[in-house]
């Protein structure tokens, strides 16, 4: 069975108790060594094949979890976080639906939210705002246009929106929730960005 585990945000007792347990039954496991703190990896059985990702291609993990498939074996796939969030499950779990390969996500903890309880925040307050909008800068994935804060810039300046992308339902269409603000649709915000 291939676990899809998340690893939480670094401190290894914020680890879920699930996903310790799968590592501690785990045969192999492949962990993002650029991002996971490898410590985690002591849970792990001496027996267990560690493999690190940030040395791999897609194809050679997808092998090595065919390859323990075929043998019977519990694998874990350690991903930073949350694997929900930014952690490229989409294309290995296409992979293994592909094969008939029977997989499970086990959720973690994820750093925005562990960044909140550091700083004793939370994102949404009654009466400021009730909306959280996740994006990241870009890197060695590239961001799409309309997720770059175009959108947003302009609401929080006050100016008007750019284009929506084809096929994008205008927010104020009858019965349409809006893509980004749903329910807040319209609202024009001032001053700079939100700050924790």
């Amino acid at each position: 069975m291939i676990h899809f585990v998340g690893a939480g945000p670094g401190a290894p007792d914020l680890i879920t108790l699930r996903g310790k347990a799968l590592l501690e039954q785990a045969d192999i496991v492949i962990y993002a060594g650029s991002l996971v703190n490898p410590v985690l990896l002591g849970f792990c059985r001496d027996t267990c094949r560690i493999y690190n990702s940030a040395h791999m291609h897609l194809q050679e993990t997808l092998q090595v979890m065919y390859a323990a498939d075929e043998e019977g074996l519990n694998l874990v796939r350690l991903h930073t976080g949350d694997p929900s969030l930014y952690g490229a499950v989409q294309e290995q779990a296409d992979a293994l639906r592909e094969r008939g390969i029977a997989f499970d996500m086990t959720p973690g903890v994820s750093s925005l939210f562990a960044a909140a309880a550091a700083l004793e925040r939370e994102y949404t307050l009654p009466g400021i705002s009730q909306t959280l909008i996740i994006t990241r800068v870009e890197g060695r994935t590239p961001v799409q246009r309309y997720a770059r804060g175009h959108c947003l810039q302009g609401q929080l300046a006050g100016g008007t929106d750019p284009p929506l992308p084809p096929g994008e339902p205008p927010s104020d269409s009858p019965g349409s929730p809006d893509p980004v603000y749903g329910p807040s649709a319209g609202r024009r915000f001032s001053g700079g960005q939100a700050r924790l």
